[in-house]
């Protein structure tokens, strides 16, 4: 018999990466502990966001502990491997039996660079922590999210670029986060058009595009360091993107020719999103309409999204 049902949703905004440094060892040696795992790089938190609602009921004796997870409205369950894992986590300091449905609806596409399982997890913490009256500090919130990003090889450094906001540098992998922000002009605008997906765990293991990504990695955040503004940024992510040679080795065709189009406008530049088949294009409001243009040559097989930086964190809509 249920005895009472809440209600919490999360809004967490999605984020583009334009390029990362893989930090998984020390002097040759694996790392072992999740939270000191991540990744050194650059990114920027979007206007359009991932929205988690969850509800919960509580039962009496002889129930079990249990979790439906929906991703824009279909059923994934044990298939959403990172909102789950986090279920899982914290279920063991709940002793009352449960039952738990998850809502992630996003609005931009799943697997396509735009940091929605980032997005998702923070919402599943800092929703469950609410509603299971977890208590925990904000700071080990962010730690359950990036660990459970980690573990699962849907993302590296994502988690702490979402909870910093803005334009960020991430200077050092792992949790807690070391963060610097970068300042951008007001009328920016980001247009973006996406083909398809890339599973991030496939880039994240294969040992060619694993090394190649560390040594640009590495180049990019030294050369944005020492210039840390967004003509920079975007120049150091398209140099990223061409140092791991990532576009040919995952035979990425119409991404590549999209860049080159891009690139002969006057604007900031435009690069490829870490990871997805998706291109981003920073330019002035004013530049936005041949900017479109250009996406829109390529229908119908891209979807365009025309967004903006902005400094939005992790929020809670509503809690009852």
């Amino acid at each position: 018999m249920i005895k009472k049902k809440k209600r919490i949703i999360v809004e967490v905004p999605h984020r583009i990466s334009g390029f990362f440094e893989i930090v998984d060892q020390i002097n040759g040696v694996t790392i072992k502990e999740p939270e000191r795992i991540g990744s050194r790089g650059a990114g920027f938190n979007l206007n359009a966001v991932g929205k988690t609602e969850i509800n919960l009921e509580d039962f009496e004796e002889g129930h079990e502990q249990k979790c439906q997870i929906y991703i824009n409205g279909e059923l994934f369950n044990e298939r959403a491997e990172t909102t789950y894992y986090i279920f899982e986590y914290v279920k063991k300091y709940v002793k009352n039996p449960f039952h738990i449905k998850i809502y992630h609806n996003f609005d931009l596409p799943v697997g396509c660079g735009y940091g929605a399982s980032g997005s998702g997890a923070i919402g599943a913490t800092f929703g469950l922590n609410y509603l299971l009256n977890l208590n925990l500090i904000y700071k080990e919130r962010g730690r359950i999210a990036h660990v459970a990003e980690v573990v699962n090889k849907t993302g590296l450094g994502t988690v702490c670029g979402l909870l910093r906001g803005g334009l960020c540098i991430l200077k050092e992998p792992g949790y807690p986060c070391v963060s610097k922000r970068i300042e951008v002009p007001n009328d920016i605008k980001v247009i973006c058009g996406t083909f398809g997906t890339i599973q991030t765990r496939s880039v994240l293991v294969d040992p060619t595009l694993n090394l190649k990504i560390k040594e640009a990695g590495q180049i990019a955040l030294k050369k944005l360091l020492q210039s840390p503004n967004i003509k920079t940024f975007i120049t150091v992510s398209r140099e990223f993107v061409n140092d791991t040679n990532i576009l040919d080795l995952l035979n990425l065709t119409k991404v590549k020719d999209l860049i080159n189009d891009l690139i002969k406008l006057n604007i900031y530049g435009a690069s490829m999103n870490q990871l997805g088949q998706s291109i981003y294009a920073i330019c002035k409001k004013r530049d936005e309409e041949k900017v479109i243009e250009i996406f829109n040559s390529y229908k119908p097989e891209i979807k365009i999204f025309n967004l903006k930086i902005n400094k939005n964190v992790p929020k809670v809509l509503i809690k009852e």
